[in-house]
């Protein structure tokens, strides 16, 4: 436990001195700031675009187009960006022989795998909430909170699906060593997802809707029955990807 809670805390230096968490941090503070501001000027951006003469009838916004424009940022660029920051998260570890003295005095290599996705996922979480404390407090600000259900698992689910993606990354990194295997696991990963998505028995055991159907689940288009078996499997496949990442490093050569 002392080596893990050692490790971990070298892992938090580390991503400090590398502004891995204050590129999270910057982007996501931008993604609260946006997600409200956005909605509330879409109609006067829309008005600026329709051609003189013709009329349309624009709807006023409300507290769901801005959290429409929360999922619409984090759902899709906050994810490209989390796999992004730590696409070389044991990719690095390989290319720079870094873990060598430390492997060689004792430490496990569980220890390192398990180290990282807490760091990772630590970072992740905050740069989450901060994104969502931002939007909850301007989207207050502006319009009331009405129409929204399944609140929680809403917002959950797009976490789970994004520490999921650092299961993803951190296999990927293990299974090739390098940055290019990490993008190509993860890239992978999600578009299988989104092929087998096509198909409509498998939707709601498909990962992805976690990331692609929260406004549904948020509107109650979708019920809670529609996203259980997602989050079950994802959860499953996070534990899977971390014991199989462990049994390959153990036979991997540094």
């Amino acid at each position: 436990m002392s080596a893990y809670l050692a490790f971990t805390k070298k892992e938090f230096i580390e991503n400090l001195r590398t502004y891995k968490v204050f590129i999270m941090l910057v982007v996501f503070l931008l993604f609260g700031f946006m997600s409200p501001a956005l909605a509330k000027m879409m109609p006067d951006l829309l008005k600026t675009a329709i051609p003189a003469g013709l009329e349309i009838n624009i709807p006023t916004p409300t507290a769901l187009d801005s959290w429409g424009q929360f999922f619409k940022n984090v759902g899709q660029m906050g994810l490209l960006v989390l796999v992004i920051v730590f696409c070389g998260i044991m990719a690095n570890e390989f290319s720079h022989g870094t873990l060598i003295n430390m492997l060689t005095k004792g430490l496990k290599r569980r220890t390192v795998i398990l180290s990282k996705l807490t760091t990772a996922t630590v970072i992740w979480t905050l740069s989450y909430l901060l994104a969502f404390i931002l939007t909850y407090y301007y989207t207050a600000y502006f319009w009331k909170m009405d129409g929204m259900h399944h609140t929680f698992l809403t917002f959950f689910s797009l976490w789970l699906f994004g520490v999921f993606l650092i299961s993803l990354v951190i296999f990927g990194g293990i299974l090739f060593k390098n940055i290019y295997g990490s993008l190509l696991v993860t890239g992978g990963a999600v578009a299988v997802m989104m092929l087998i998505n096509i198909l409509p028995k498998a939707h709601k055991y498909n990962p992805i809707i976690l990331s692609s159907d929260n406004m549904s689940l948020l509107t109650a288009k979708q019920d809670v029955s529609d996203f259980i078996p997602a989050i079950i499997i994802c959860s499953v496949l996070i534990v899977i990807l971390v014991t199989i990442s462990v049994m390959v490093f153990n036979k991997k050569q540094i």
